[in-house]
């Protein structure tokens, strides 16, 4: 008798988990994403980079997230740690132009350098997608992606992704993976954050010691 109560509470209660996780995936829907042309096939294997992301051979998959998520950076202002540019000009990070030709990116000084994009007001961010540059394969190293309450983030400070393996840029050490640079970008998952600055940390790549941003698209309601 107390094996079939117990059963059946077990029963019980696994129904209803499931019809919440039911409820909660059709209030979500895939973020809307309008993905560049690629620019090269593949993956090299000759990249010699520590706590590498395997390829996934396939397209990334969706993306869910509340109704309503809309890039919120759209248009956004961007300053910089290096406020005059290599090349092109910072307006060009938030434009909504992914594609890796000339006159779409923007070139940093070399070492470490970083971004900060300003959302004017508070939002719920579900995802940051960020493509560096994807003319030809490479990997940026110290990759830091961060959310704060106020544009010296001093306030509220949340690391949202991480891969400076020996904390050479004095933000902490990470355990996120290096990844390959592709049209698709890099998603990271925000997990709904609120905040109204996002800050960006690059410091070179295996191709040379400079920085680069084509697009930062910031998913939020």
């Amino acid at each position: 008798m107390f094996k079939r109560c117990f059963m059946l509470l077990f029963v019980v209660g696994f129904l209803n988990s499931s019809n919440n996780t039911f409820a909660q995936k059709k209030d979500l829907v895939p973020i809307k994403l309008d993905l560049p042309k690629p620019m090269f096939v593949g993956t090299p294997t000759n990249l010699s980079v520590p706590n590498l992301e395997k390829p996934l051979g396939k397209p990334r998959p969706p993306f869910y997230a509340p109704k309503g998520v809309e890039n919120v950076a759209l248009k956004k202002p961007v300053t910089s740690s290096d406020m005059y540019p290599v090349i092109g000009e910072l307006s060009y990070i938030t434009n909504g132009k992914k594609d890796a030709s000339d006159g779409n990116f923007v070139e940093l000084g070399p070492f470490q350098q970083n971004i900060v994009i300003d959302l004017k007001k508070d939002y719920n961010i579900y995802a940051i997608v960020v493509w560096h540059y994807h003319m030809q394969a490479r990997v940026y190293y110290d990759v830091i992606v961060q959310v704060a309450d106020d544009a010296k983030f001093t306030k509220n400070v949340r690391t949202l992704f991480n891969n400076d393996l020996d904390n050479s840029s004095k933000q902490g050490k990470g355990k996120d993976l290096h990844y390959v640079e592709t049209s698709e970008g890099k998603l990271i998952d925000a997990k709904g954050e609120n905040a109204r600055y996002v800050r960006l940390f690059s410091k070179g790549s295996t191709a040379d010691d400079l920085n680069h941003y084509i697009e930062v698209a910031v998913y939020g309601k």
